[in-house]
């Protein structure tokens, strides 16, 4: 975000002392990578419902938008916005940056292709709302102009080996005076399958080199998840029209946020 002025690579790998003897975490991680390369290409066959709301704390600005995400009769994927109403951010305005975190960033995905890109080190094993999670550190080996990467922690289910959580900030090579807020991502189970985004929080404060501290809440949801089919087939008695969604089968409950970490 911009200031208005108004006045992993596998070599790369490290086992911290006292972790488990039994762990190998690069197994894990090109175990995990695997899947989520799968989570991402069955996302691309779902549809939902994405809805962005950023508030300036102080003062009193707000950024809301809402869009739905789905297939048209031809089967091409596209985006429409259905509320966007006019923005009165007073301290910060939205940047390219802020857009390609909003679509890649937040929902992180860290995928076989994507891993030589990060340094990425096993720091244990803890639990997220009762689910027993790896935990790894990630930030970017290298940085490319006009590329955006993740640079925080990830938390990987060590049964379904998919990323459940994520706590860190999009990160990159700017020319201006930007900056981006620190924000925990976290994944729902769909179709009792796959591990989807649901759910983004961001509470913190932009420090910019002008001297400007602005204080920012955002939250992002991700609704609706629906699996789209683009043939007629026969499930379970139901019949699924050319160009619509199937129903989806029930969710697991997400994963309760925890505090914020400080």
């Amino acid at each position: 975000m911009r200031v208005i002025v108004l006045s992993a690579a596998f070599a790369a790998l490290c086992l911290p002392a006292g972790a488990a003897d039994d762990v190998n975490p690069a197994d894990i991680i090109r175990r995990f990578a695997a899947k989520e390369l799968e989570f991402q290409q069955a996302r691309n066959n779902y549809t939902y419902r994405q809805s962005v709301k950023m508030e300036e704390v102080n003062g009193g600005g707000k950024w809301e938008e809402v869009d739905d995400i789905f297939f048209t009769p031809e089967g091409k994927r596209s985006e429409k916005v259905v509320y966007a109403p006019v923005i009165s951010l007073q301290h910060i305005s939205l940047s390219p940056e802020d857009v390609q975190d909003l679509r890649n960033v937040q929902p992180f995905v860290l995928t076989t292709p994507e891993i030589p890109a990060y340094d990425i080190q096993y720091l244990g094993k803890e639990k997220v709302d009762e689910i027993g999670c790896y935990t790894f550190s990630v930030k970017p080996k290298k940085m490319v102009t006009g590329k955006r990467y993740f640079e925080g922690q990830i938390w990987v289910d060590d049964q379904d080996l998919q990323i459940v959580k994520t706590y860190g900030k999009g990160v990159g090579i700017v020319k201006s005076d930007q900056a981006f807020p620190k924000f925990e991502t976290y994944r729902e189970q769909i179709d009792k399958k796959y591990w989807f985004p649901t759910y983004t929080r961001a509470s913190d404060t932009l420090h910019f080199k002008s001297g400007e501290n602005v204080p920012i809440r955002m939250t992002v949801k991700y609704q609706d998840y629906k699996r789209y089919e683009g043939r007629s087939t026969i499930k379970f008695g139901d019949v699924v029209e050319d160009g619509k969604t199937g129903p989806t089968t029930p969710t697991t409950p997400p994963v309760a946020p925890p505090a914020k970490k400080k």
